[in-house]
């Protein structure tokens, strides 16, 4: 008497909703992939060409802070001077930076 009679209404079956429910989370991993992902594979590809290039007498700094000028080199290790008659091997992939010359005294 005082309820009205429910009545069951027609299954939206639109596509685009869906579509436009989903383009946020679309977006959100373009803006990811070039903010964050490809700026560390461009840094990752450079310290490669940066460690392939190594040679015997370029002064380096290691992933640990140490500074010295390389004296030998490997396939996987470089053996750093750190001063006269102090020298270290370390593994190629922890060299960071290269250095100018004359920065090791």
């Amino acid at each position: 008497m005082f309820i009205s009679p429910a009545y069951a209404q027609a299954a939206a079956g639109d596509t685009t909703s869906t579509l436009v429910s989903l383009l946020p989370l679309v977006l959100m991993f373009v803006v990811l992939y070039f903010i964050m992902i490809r700026p560390q594979m461009k840094r990752t590809k450079e310290h490669k060409a940066m460690v392939a290039a190594l040679a015997k007498g370029d002064e380096v700094v290691t992933a640990g802070g140490m500074l010295g000028r390389i004296t030998k080199l490997g396939d996987d290790f470089v053996t750093l001077e750190l001063t006269t008659g102090v020298e270290v091997q370390i593994q190629r992939s922890a060299v960071m930076q290269l250095m100018p010359k004359g920065t090791v005294q």
